[in-house]
């Protein structure tokens, strides 16, 4: 499996990403590598079809507390940048180019300021990042993605 955090750490809440995908590496689990940037690259379809499983986790500004747990659809797009690449378009050319057959997950965290540069979350997102961390751990040890995946709201694991 791969966890895949993104965002930039140096601008509030926008560092949610990194900041889960940098707890979990702590914990050493195994059967899992972990990823952080602060943006998803073309480069990461290569990475993403050497894996069963991918999640993205990032930032969320609109999305439910403390989180939302989704599939990803790989979508292909007519023109993209090769310096930023959404978790579809980068699962598409996984499959395009890699003939990849990777299960694809999104997994938002809600944050609140990401205009400010600071490299702090805010305390209401590090309250979210915390049971998102607490929420990923539990998803490993069930296994259970396409069944935790809910597309909306708060995903649970128990």
């Amino acid at each position: 499996m791969l966890l895949i955090g993104f965002g930039n750490p140096g601008r509030r809440d926008d560092g949610l990403g990194p900041a889960l995908a940098e707890a979990v590496e702590k914990m050493n689990l195994p059967n899992l590598t972990v990823d952080a940037d602060y943006q998803l690259n073309v480069e990461d379809a290569a990475v993403i079809a050497e894996h069963d499983v991918v999640v993205f986790a990032d930032a969320d500004a609109v999305g439910p507390e403390p989180y939302s747990f989704a599939a990803v659809t790989p979508k292909a797009t007519l023109s993209f940048s090769s310096h930023s690449v959404e978790p579809e378009a980068v699962m598409a050319l996984a499959y395009e180019l890699f003939k990849a057959d990777t299960q694809g997950y999104i997994l938002g965290i809600r944050g609140y300021e990401f205009d400010q540069f600071d490299e702090t979350l805010t305390d209401k997102a590090a309250g979210n990042l915390a049971a998102a961390i607490e929420f990923f751990v539990n998803l490993l040890r069930k296994s259970s993605f396409s069944e935790a995946a809910t597309g909306a709201g708060t995903a649970e694991l128990h």
